[in-house]
């Protein structure tokens, strides 16, 4: 990924020098609905890319049943992410698993139970959904503490997740259902932007894995989440734009906060 110019890179002494902002890379799908980035786009004649760091690899059949799991057999099911529902039912139905209706489902977002029901018969004494962490969930969790727990994830695992359920001493499974892997970005070696924006630490591991001698220059790097900032900063870069925080919860608000500084008010 091209830079045009030389800037201090972290670990030496950097100074915020808020150039303007012209072009935004987001490092996830475009949004397919009505969404805050197109109001950013527009409100400040912005051009932003949209662009995956990271893809999905199912897990085969034939490496699945290695774990000699069968699927129907978990009364409960705990989903993080939209890709877990897909590969779930992917799998159940190539291995042929019968999966009850009384199945309840646990899952840690709305978005997230919202796309379950592509997939079922929305019950909602059959669904329970958190606001964003496992805490939300504390209590049905201990209500059916008797019962076997599944958790489909992918080869990164769901550390936060396991550790939770360790806590409340849950008898749950992890199983492995897809793989998360870089995504072959060869085609923007000699694409600029002001902004690169991050949301999970794969997707700065997918960035120099593309790109081993990037160098960030007067390229400004936003994250998301913690551990999204430590990833970069291993990694010798300086995150300009930070979310979320207090007075950005939102990546677009982090963007917006940072585009006045730069490009001066509207």
């Amino acid at each position: 990924m091209a830079n045009k110019s030389t800037a201090t890179q972290a670990g030496t002494q950097y100074t915020e020098k808020y150039n303007p902002v012209k072009s935004l890379l987001i490092s996830q799908p475009k949004p397919e609905d009505k969404s805050p980035y197109y109001d950013l786009e527009l409100k400040w004649g912005l051009k932003i890319d949209w662009r995956p760091f990271i893809q999905v690899e199912p897990v085969s059949e034939k490496e699945f049943r290695k774990n000699r799991i069968n699927l129907g057999e978990f009364p409960c099911v705990i989903f993080a992410s939209k890709g877990a529902i897909d590969n779930f039912f992917r799998l159940a139905e190539e291995t042929r698993s019968r999966i009850s209706q009384e199945t309840r489902y646990f899952c840690l977002t709305e978005a997230i139970a919202n796309y379950l029901q592509k997939f079922i018969l929305y019950r909602k004494r059959k669904v329970f959904v958190g606001k964003r962490i496992p805490d939300d969930l504390a209590h049905y969790f201990t209500k059916y503490k008797a019962e076997k727990f599944l958790l489909p994830c992918s080869n990164l695992g769901s550390t936060e997740i396991v550790s939770y359920l360790d806590k409340l001493s849950i008898n749950h499974t992890e199983v492995i259902m897809y793989n998360t892997v870089s995504a072959d970005l060869s085609d923007l070696s000699d694409v600029y932007y002001d902004v690169l924006a991050f949301f999970s630490p794969q997707g700065i591991e997918s960035l120099f894995e593309n790109f081993p001698d990037f160098q960030q220059n007067n390229t400004r790097i936003a994250v998301f989440g913690n551990a999204t900032c430590r990833a970069a900063e291993e990694k010798g870069l300086y995150v300009n734009i930070k979310a979320p925080t207090p007075e950005a919860p939102s990546m677009t608000k982090a963007l917006e906060n940072y585009i006045v500084k730069s490009n001066g008010p509207k």
